[in-house]
């Protein structure tokens, strides 16, 4: 598992989360697909009990959130750590549609998502 980053586990209990070969049956693709895509920043991971897992709010019914992956991107150019970026993603943000980052991205307001990300790097 070595060169896949993994950010810290500060998720909520209630935070549903699945493991990676749930997460590649879901996608319908294979585990090696899922490890691929979080080495390539399209997905971030937590480690508990020695296995990763993913927050099941970043899949959808076809697929990865449509602009989870660019978020994640200016996130990193930003300086943010994979933690860092996880916990953003869901801190409660009353200002935003959703009421947290990803659930905006969930409800189609990535534009709005992604221009706060980056206004964040000033």
């Amino acid at each position: 598992m070595s060169g896949i980053p993994v950010a810290d586990d500060v998720l909520d209990a209630d935070v549903a989360v699945l493991p990676v070969p749930e997460v590649a049956t879901a996608l319908n693709v294979s585990a090696n697909k899922v490890r691929q895509m979080l080495r390539d920043g399209h997905l971030i991971a937590v480690r508990r009990k020695g296995e990763l897992y993913v927050p099941v709010a970043f899949l959808v019914k076809d697929g990865v959130v449509k602009g989870l992956a660019g978020t994640i991107t200016v996130l990193a150019d930003a300086g943010f750590s994979r933690t860092e970026m996880l916990r953003w993603l869901f801190a409660a943000d009353e200002t935003l549609p959703g009421t947290t980052p990803v659930n905006a991205l969930r409800t189609s307001h990535g534009t709005e998502v992604k221009r706060r990300a980056q206004a964040m790097a000033f």
